[in-house]
């Protein structure tokens, strides 16, 4: 296994090199912003003698990694220790504004992504990028690794028109990218024409998950406590388009998954015949403490993965939704809007990039053949994101 040692992250680059050093300096970070010794970087940045941080920004969820729940807006603060600013990017404004920037030479970016379309974060760093371009400001992200590999690439793909906060472009749900990766890719491909650098990991291969790197997991935010949450969650963050719980309020989020009126034993059969690879789901009785289903007994599943290469997080969730769903039509649900933001279109399709997926699932489509309908636009994705892979 690989030690800490070993797996250096772009914020030591950027510190060896001194790419900052006599400048004024704005990060966006969060509490997951924390290099191998647990130092976090706004720390590491403060103490840097040749560098004026001036400027903090966090993204959903807060500095502090600590507000639950989406659209749950964070406030802007001051530092406690350094009395700086700290400018919330979910709150009435999610992309910084001319005046957060008057103070700052450069924008460094440090935030641990999850690997997933949908994850918030990485949009945060593409409207930074927007920002800066416009004020002339460069932008250092520090790249850190895909806590989930980099070598799986898994759809549905984004599509034209379903654009939103939880997705601004036509990635695939599993990317298989580095947040500095996906910087040049939405910078470069994608033009929001920034001036951009990243600094790399050293000794980061792409197979590696979290666990092999020797870092330690730190929650990148409030329902992904575990790495065992983050494998799943590519594909069972889809179950926040549905009725269904996807474990919030419970130990397991995104493992858990189920509702008051499932029948376990039916769902048993259906996923015993199905056979998917690497993976057990075991049937599972749970009662959430918050959010859907708050205080109530639900039936379903705790999704078990038992051998991460052959494991597809999203063949998983479509199989384990079309099952629920078959079971009982009546009881089973999409989800209404709001969601992150968007008051018109169904959770669920901005969730999956577009409104396919849903009217599969209607239709009764078998999950092979919705699949491998999603393939040609992920082989498409493929041939362009290898010209962004650093590793």
């Amino acid at each position: 296994m690989t030690t800490a040692a070993s797996i250096s992250l772009g914020i030591d680059h950027l510190i060896a090199t001194g790419q900052v050093s006599g400048q004024r300096v704005g990060l966006l970070c969060n509490s997951a912003s924390i290099d191998a010794a647990f130092h976090h970087t706004a720390d590491r940045l403060w103490e840097e003698p040749d560098i004026a941080l001036t400027t903090l920004f966090s993204p959903q969820h807060g500095f502090w990694s600590d507000v639950q729940d989406n659209m749950i807006e964070t406030p802007h603060s001051t530092h406690p220790d350094y009395n700086i600013p700290i400018h919330s990017l979910y709150s009435d404004n999610r992309e910084p504004m001319a005046e957060m920037l008057h103070n700052i030479d450069t924008l460094v970016i440090d935030l641990q992504d999850v690997g997933t379309r949908v994850y918030t974060y990485i949009y945060t760093m593409a409207n930074c990028l927007r920002a800066a371009k416009r004020q002339n400001i460069p932008v250092v992200v520090c790249d850190r690794p895909n806590p989930i590999g980099g070598d799986l690439v898994e759809g549905p793909m984004l599509e034209p028109g379903y654009e939103s906060f939880v997705g601004q472009f036509p990635v695939p749900l599993r990317h298989g990218l580095t947040i500095g990766e996906l910087a040049s890719l939405f910078n470069d491909h994608f033009g929001i024409g920034a001036e951009l650098k990243v600094c790399p990991l050293g000794n980061w291969t792409r197979t590696m998950y979290q666990d092999q790197t020797g870092l330690v997991w730190v929650m990148p935010s409030p329902n992904l406590p575990t790495l065992d949450s983050a494998l799943v969650y590519p594909g069972t963050v889809l179950f926040e388009g549905t009725n269904l719980s996807e474990g919030r309020g419970t130990t397991r989020p995104f493992e858990l998954i189920g509702a008051p009126w499932v029948d376990i034993k039916t769902l048993t059969s259906i996923l015993n015949q199905a056979m998917l690879p690497g993976v057990f789901i075991r049937p599972e009785v749970f009662e959430p403490t918050f959010q859907k289903h708050a205080g109530q007994r639900c039936y379903g599943g705790q999704i078990h993965v038992t051998n991460r290469q052959s494991f597809r997080p999203i063949m998983t969730a479509v199989t384990l939704l079309a099952a629920i769903r078959g079971i009982d039509p009546s009881q089973f649900a999409w989800r209404d809007p709001p969601y992150e933001y968007e008051l018109v279109r169904q959770p669920i399709d901005i969730l999956t990039g577009s409104s396919m997926l849903r009217e599969q699932i209607e239709e009764g489509i078998p999950t092979p053949e919705i699949l491998a309908r999603w393939q040609v636009a992920v082989n498409k994705f493929c041939s362009i994101r290898r010209h962004f892979l650093m590793y």
